[in-house]
This record gives structure tokens, sequence and C-alpha cells, in this order.
């Protein structure tokens, strides 16, 4: 089974949630493991989070979720800089109550992740997750 979905949310925090809704709907279309849509679900949520705290202004939060066999593709999006020194293999930072805790999750929760070239003046994380 392949299912996919384009979103261009606008840069504010209901995108987040909105995101996550959509998601959540393609995922009830397939038999992923419920520990996978748990993971996917804060995936998107950080990814999503990021991308509108740290968009341009006036910059749209662009969305790309694929779901094929057993693999699910997110692609997050937006206009403005890759961070600075914010790599995904980043330490969580402590207490867990400060920020800059989206990317290490990430990279914890997901199979892969990874910043793509993608247009000019644009961010884009890719990442991957099994169903099973």
């Amino acid at each position: 089974m392949r299912l996919s979905m384009a979103l261009s949310l606008p840069r504010q925090p209901s995108s987040v949630t909105r995101a996550r809704h959509v998601l959540a709907t393609l995922l009830s279309l397939t038999d992923a493991a419920e520990d996978s849509r748990g993971h996917l679900a804060v995936l998107i949520t950080e990814a999503c989070a990021n991308a509108v705290l740290h968009a341009d202004p006036d910059s749209a939060v662009d969305i790309a979720i694929v779901i094929e066999d057993d693999v699910c593709l997110l692609n997050v999006g937006n206009r403005g800089s890759t961070p600075d020194g914010a790599g995904l293999d980043a330490e969580l930072p402590a207490p867990l109550t400060v920020g800059g805790r989206g990317l290490p999750l990430i990279a914890a929760l997901s199979d892969t992740a990874a910043f793509v070239a993608g247009p000019p003046d644009q961010v884009l994380l890719r990442i991957t997750k099994h169903l099973g």
C-alpha cells in the first residue's frame, strides 16, 4: 500500500497539531505497530515545532508524508537556514526542561534523519521510520 500527502501550513503553533493529526489519520489506514505510531507522533511534532520556531517570518512549513509498505518517510521543510551546530547527533540538554531537545529526540526515535539539500534558502529535514 502507498499513501502520500503534501501540506503547506502557516508558520504558527497550531500547524504542529494539524500535521500530527494528518499523520495519525494516514497511519490509521495501515497496520503500523502502536509504538511506531507513537514515535512518529513525536517525530512530526518535534520536526514541525522546530520549523515553526526557526523558519523565516512569513514562511510556510512544507510537509510531505509518504507511507509505502512498512516505511514512513517524513519531509519537513521551511524557508531559512540549517541550524548552526545543531546536528542530529547532539546530546540531550540537561535538564530536559530546557529547549534544544528536538533534534536529539528525532535522532533517537527515527531509523534515519538528516538535513538534505533542497531548494535554495530552504531547510529540509528527511526522516524515515519503519512501521513494524
